[in-house]
């Protein structure tokens, strides 16, 4: 752009008794976002509990433009929002009251167009445009009394306990009533904006759909696995109410649906967790940029939150927690985890020990609940700690914690060199491709072939076509 731009400059000399252009209109300046203390205080939250602002110029473009796009032609042109693109593999959305919209690159990775993300953006501003979103602040803001005491890391072990089950970043729903009234809305202003209304009701589904994939997994433990499912559910008589209301501006495929500057937009993006942050893989807990690993027990499911990697065996019988804490240097590990910060730890079982060469802790500790076994492991600089919790304490229990905290060890080179994000790719479909052997050039999901059909949006009797273009994951 540059280069062109100094090139038509570059004989200016014959257009010096040129007649001045004439004046252009300016265009009017964007509606500005109301901000307040408390609003920036609630910004800088969800910020750190979804894994900070997600950075690309091209989609936060693709964004921006189908908002203002939006604003435009809802019944409130002077309503003013500010979209952050947040770095969560979680599908999810929600709004501010002011008309601070989010979005996360997990929601963008599964929507198959733009005017399927117009209705999640639509539907968000809907709730501004209703209040929606300011009563939800208010309940939002007494669970959050709730929650912060429960995951606080307390002197109570069973509340600790509970903290291992409860590590999440409260967003109260929003009602039945007030769902089906953000979709008609939302619905309404992505179709006077020329957009595709059926998008609405094609995600939904998309929604519906991934979040059976998920279903088994602790994903509720993680604020950023969190999808727009937990506050906003997908229910089939949302998807038919979204149909119902698409009727009655536009016939089936007869609003646009951008779909190749869309798909062209989230090319390369990152799917899933940022090996920078750490990420689990199975069973197995990677940290790549401090230089560690882990391994969970059989039958754990782990979770990499905000604040700590949570682990839960099946049937919730077991769980564990894996944080970093502060630790003065001159301070022994055994007389930390003597010091106070949880009730019930027997003194007389704290043990000093030494785990692959690392100096380490270990204590017991009882509550009425549940049976705890805290490790407290030192590595460079930092404290780790590894707490288990058993609601019986058995063999397997005991064997389960002495197995895990085994495990931790350096990541080699080969091992810190090969862990990158795995992302989203845009390819054609060719001669021969089919949805099966397409799937099996994904890398590292489950469920393959019915990833692939979800993130496509195919139905699951539907084939690719030759010079289709479709995502797939790749590393």
């Amino acid at each position: 752009m540059l280069g062109t731009a100094l090139a038509g400059c570059g004989d200016m000399g014959r257009f010096q008794t040129a007649a001045a252009p004439p004046a252009v209109a300016m265009p009017k300046p964007k509606p500005a976002v109301a901000q307040t203390p408390a609003t920036e205080k609630e910004h800088e939250r969800i910020l750190a509990s979804y894994g900070g602002a997600y950075d690309d110029p091209r989609l936060e473009s693709l964004v921006t433009k189908t908002v203002d796009r939006l604003v435009a032609a809802s019944d409130r042109p002077d309503q003013g929002y500010r979209v952050t693109i947040l770095n969560s593999g979680a599908v999810n959305a929600f709004a501010l009251p002011n008309g601070q919209l989010y979005v996360t690159r997990g929601l963008l990775a599964l929507a198959s167009d733009t005017s399927e993300l117009s209705s999640v953006l639509s539907h968000e501003m809907a709730h501004v445009l209703s209040k929606h979103a300011a009563m939800r602040e208010d309940q939002a803001r007494q669970a959050a009394i709730v929650t912060r005491v429960v995951t606080d890391m307390s002197n109570d072990p069973d509340l600790t306990a509970l903290a291992l089950a409860k590590t999440k970043l409260t967003m109260a729903s929003f009602s039945r009533n007030q769902e089906f009234e953000a979709d008609g809305i939302g619905v309404g202003i992505s179709a006077k904006a020329h957009f595709d209304p059926y998008g609405a009701a094609r995600f939904l589904s998309a929604m519906e759909r991934n979040a059976e994939l998920k279903a088994g997994k602790t994903s509720s433990l993680d604020p950023r696995a969190q999808d727009f499912t937990s506050s906003h559910p997908a229910t089939p008589e949302r998807v038919q109410n979204a149909q119902t209301i698409a009727r009655q501006y536009v016939a089936p495929e007869g609003g646009e649906r951008d779909r190749e500057s869309y798909l062209a937009a989230i090319d390369n993006l990152v799917y899933g967790e940022d090996p920078s942050e750490g990420f689990v893989r199975g069973r197995r807990f990677l940290h790549p940029k401090l230089g560690f690993t882990f391994q969970a027990p059989d039958n754990f499911t782990l979770d990499n939150t905000a604040q700590a990697v949570i682990g839960v065996r099946d049937g919730g019988s077991q769980a564990m927690r894996f944080d970093v804490v502060r630790v003065p240097a001159e301070q022994s590990l055994g007389d930390y985890l003597n010091s106070g910060w949880m009730e019930g730890v027997e003194k007389a079982s704290t043990e000093d020990i030494t785990i692959n060469g690392f100096p380490a802790a270990s204590a017991t500790a009882k509550g009425d609940q549940w049976q705890f076994k805290v490790y407290a492991l030192r590595f460079g600089s930092d404290v780790y700690r590894f707490i288990f919790a058993a609601r019986q304490k058995s063999t397997e229990s005991e064997r389960n914690a002495r197995e895990t905290v085994n495990s931790f060890r350096r990541l080699t080179l080969d091992e810190i060199q090969a862990a990158r994000p795995l992302r989203i790719k845009v390819i054609t479909v060719q001669p021969g491709d089919t949805v099966e052997s397409l799937s099996h050039r994904m890398a590292g999901v489950d469920h393959p072939a019915e990833r692939f059909r979800v993130l496509n949006g195919l139905d699951r009797t539907a084939q690719v076509k030759v010079r289709d273009r479709v995502k797939i994951v790749a590393d």
